[in-house]
């Protein structure tokens, strides 16, 4: 298929066509899916809608047991995503990817799947740590104001709705939705290394980059992965507690997130340390400025990793 040898994958795989995000989390997430899955090593690709951002995205997704990448992005006629998206009705704030309708299924047989050299499809190359420009922040050893200190929880574990709220109003974060007028500030500085600051009020350091969309289980998997590699010259970055992401939420908003301009805002949301009690995974959306839980049916969540200084 040339859609494939396009993207340096063998030419012997297929598109499933039936496969959708939401599908995707009753087969490779969950017990009692559509069909068993054979192998943890299976992969499966599909094509989903991605309606995170301003502009709708036609993305191919890489979906395996406890496995979800986003490995091309595929150049569409713009109006046609949004009549996808626009066809599916009323959906909660936070489930924003969407299958693809009949439509969008017969123009990318026309004009992406069979063709090797399209130019129409972009590979999605992982960048984790890389960011450009620089921060507008004091770096250190600059002087340094006086500044009340706080050693936050490193785990979440279980939250219920009730325990996010009591955490919000404990430390006065901002959620544009339980605390708009919270008063929490952090007070960043540039570590100089092109990848990282540091809050001195959280003794946090967090990288600037992140991680494109995955499951949680793949995030762990690339933690790892990184901490062996040591990037920036550390061995210890973790995925933060809901208390550690949330000190980064701004009360304004700034390149179109609640987050300061020194980070990348390739990573709308984040995944957090805490699972959501009854069920789900609890994530920190800077896009729309608040602690949100989602089911899975969306193809996991993107990183911010950081680490105690």
């Amino acid at each position: 298929m040339g859609l494939f040898t396009c993207l340096g994958l063998s030419s012997e795989l297929a598109i499933d066509w039936q496969m959708n995000p939401e599908y995707s989390f009753g087969t490779f997430e969950s017990w009692g899916g559509r069909e068993r899955v054979r192998s943890e090593t299976e992969r499966i690709y599909y094509f989903f809608i991605d309606a995170w951002g301003d502009e709708p995205r036609l993305c191919l997704m890489e979906r395996g047991v406890k496995h979800a990448k986003v490995v091309a992005e595929i150049t569409a006629p713009a109006e046609m995503l949004k009549k996808c998206v626009a066809e599916q009705g009323k959906v909660a704030l936070f489930e924003r990817t969407f299958a693809i309708n009949k439509e969008v299924k017969n123009w990318l047989q026309e004009n992406v799947v069979e063709i090797e050299d399209s130019p129409l499809v972009t590979p999605v190359a992982e960048k984790p740590f890389e960011i450009d420009g620089g921060t507008a922040l004091p770096f250190a050893g600059d002087p340094v104001p006086e500044l009340s200190t706080f050693s936050l929880p490193l785990k979440s574990g279980e939250m219920s709705e009730d325990s996010v709220v009591a955490l919000v109003k404990k430390y006065d974060f901002v959620d544009h939705e339980r605390n708009p007028q919270g008063n929490f500030s952090n007070h960043l500085i540039d570590n100089g290394d092109g990848l990282t600051v540091t809050d001195r009020v959280t003794g946090l350091m967090w990288q600037r980059g992140g991680v494109d969309i995955m499951s949680y289980r793949s995030m762990q998997n690339r933690i790892k992965k990184l901490n062996q590699e040591g990037v920036a010259g550390y061995g210890d970055w973790r995925i933060p507690s809901m208390a550690e992401a949330l000190s980064l939420m701004e009360r304004t908003s700034l390149n179109g997130q609640f987050l300061h301009s020194c980070f990348s805002t390739q990573q709308p949301f984040i995944f957090v340390d805490g699972i959501r009690k009854p069920g789900g995974y609890w994530f920190v959306d800077f896009k729309h400025g608040r602690a949100f839980w989602a089911s899975g049916t969306i193809p996991g969540g993107f990183g911010r990793f950081c680490r105690c200084e």
